[in-house]
Formats: C-alpha cells, structure tokens, sequence
C-alpha cells in the first residue's frame, strides 16, 4: 500500500513538474480571457459549417434535443436556441469576420503552454500571437464531422435521460462517451500542434485521452449545476445575468486548468519516454541515443 502511494506520489510529480514554480491560476485565467472573446465566434463558425454540411433543418432538428433538456432557470436553453440561429444565418462575409477573434482562443494556449514548455520564452510575443492563431484554424476543417459526431447521438442520449433511472444514467455513459471521442483528437491537436514543444504521438494521445475524459465529465458537472436552483445574482445586487456570466466565466477557468495540467502532464510523459528510449538505446550500443520516442 505505501509503495503504491509513493509511486502515485512520484508519478504525480513529474507530471506537475513542467508547472512547477508558475502560477498555473494566472496562466489558466489568461487563457479563460482569449476564451471569453473567442467561445461564441467558434461555436457560430462550427454551426455555420455544420449546416453548410447537414443542411440548416438537419441542424436544427438535432440541437433542438439539447435545448429541450437544457436547465431553464438561467436561459441556458434559451442562450443555446439563439446561438444556433446565429450560426445558421451567418453569412460568408460575417463568417469571415468572426475568424480573427476565433483565432484568439489559439493566441492564448500558445501563450500558456509556451510559459510551461519553454521557461526561458523561447519566443517572442508576435510570433506566439500568429503562431497560435494560425495553428488553431485547422480545427475549424473538421468542426462539421465533430459537431455532427454529437449532435446524431443527442436523440437516444436525450430520450434515456427523460427515461430516468439506469435508462437515465446510460444515456449519460453515451453522452459522456460521445464528448470524450470528439474531445481526444481536437486536444491532441493543441497539445502536439497548437503547443510548441510537440511532445511525441503516443504520449500525445494518451494524456490528450485521459484529459478528454476529464473535461467530458466537467462539463457534464457544468450542465448539472445549470439544473440546480441557485440564485446566481444574489452576490451581484440581484443581477442574474451578471451572476450567470461570472459563473460561466468561472467554470471555463477550471476548464482551463485541466487543459494546463493535461499539457503539462503530456510534456512529462513525452520526455520520461524519449530518457527512457535514449538509455535503452545507449545500453544497446545503438546511435541515436539521444533521440525522443
């Protein structure tokens, strides 16, 4: 038992060690910051491509399961109706306008991760800026197939959800499932792509996996918490839009504390693995002991 916690102990270490010595809080709340100006423009720019490839109807029949089950006592599903209208009555020109605060969300990862892979800055500030924008627009090539991944199992989630009991918690399996799915790849990207020490494929995909999983489950946290009857302006004088505004803001902050320390942990396990091949290779008297795995 106790060497199974040290274990635990020492693996959570190096994990965290990228991070070590940096206000993790500050960086998240940076990143929360590109991503309060950007999260409207993406969802608009993935609708809009959505029904470009499903057709307006199709798009609208298949949301209109998620807005019927969303909470209601803080216009969440009144705020989900609107933003799918937007984004389906978007035009081309209006498409391109919402590119340059969409590319935003890129500009700050970038900036965060480059803080925790490169301590000496290893860029300077414009490059980090334009790297991360530029980096970030591939994802919007496969927002459609991601989007859509969701959206067709939203009617058998939604309908085991209003059934209740072990109906109710397999719907919440598959919507967790389908989330995680669609998360992995779109992580795996930021992490090895968007981030700028490109840790190798596998430990890529294991920690970008393993950090899906734990963002599915948050935000599915965060739709459980819309249901609940809480008076989200009584700390702002009874404003309960302001409320519901700094409790998204808040919950996207710990969203992005999870992502800091899914990339951190991917960088530790990225170079454990290239120590590990390098001393292997070493001991084999093979060249290349000092390549990454």
């Amino acid at each position: 038992m106790g060497t199974g916690w040290q274990r635990t102990k020492r693996i959570a270490g190096a994990a965290f060690r990228p991070v070590r010595g940096r206000d993790l809080s500050l960086h998240a709340a940076a990143i929360t910051f590109y991503g309060a100006i950007a999260v409207v423009p993406v969802a608009l720019l993935a609708i809009w491509l959505t029904g470009l490839v499903a057709g307006d109807d199709h798009v609208r029949r298949l949301t209109s399961y998620a807005i019927n089950t969303l909470p209601t006592d803080i216009g969440a599903n009144r705020a989900v109706a609107a933003l799918v209208e937007a984004g389906l009555g978007l035009t081309p020109l209006l498409a391109l306008s919402s590119l340059l605060p969409a590319s935003l969300y890129g500009e700050g990862l970038r900036r965060a991760f480059v803080s925790v892979a490169e301590p000496g800055g290893g860029e300077s500030g414009a490059l980090v800026g334009w790297r991360g924008r530029l980096l970030l627009l591939p994802l919007l090539a496969p927002a459609p197939a991601l989007l859509l991944s969701i959206l067709v199992a939203l009617p058998l989630t939604t309908r085991l959800v209003r059934q209740g009991g072990w109906a109710g918690a397999l719907g919440v399996v598959l919507s967790f499932l389908a989330v995680w799915l669609v998360l992995t790849p779109v992580l795996m990207w930021v992490f090895r792509v968007v981030g700028p020490a490109s840790p190798d494929w596998l430990a890529t995909l294991g920690m970008g996996s393993f950090t899906a999983a734990n963002l599915s489950g948050f935000l599915h946290g965060f739709v459980l918490f819309c249901s609940l009857p809480l008076n989200l302006g009584l700390p702002f004088g009874g404003f309960t839009a302001i409320g519901a505004g700094v409790a998204v803001l808040l919950w996207l902050y710990l969203f992005h504390v999870i992502v800091l320390a899914g990339y951190s942990a991917t960088l530790a396990l990225s170079r454990w693995r290239a120590v590990r091949l390098a001393a292997r290779r070493s001991a084999e008297g093979l060249p290349g002991g000092g390549g990454r795995g």
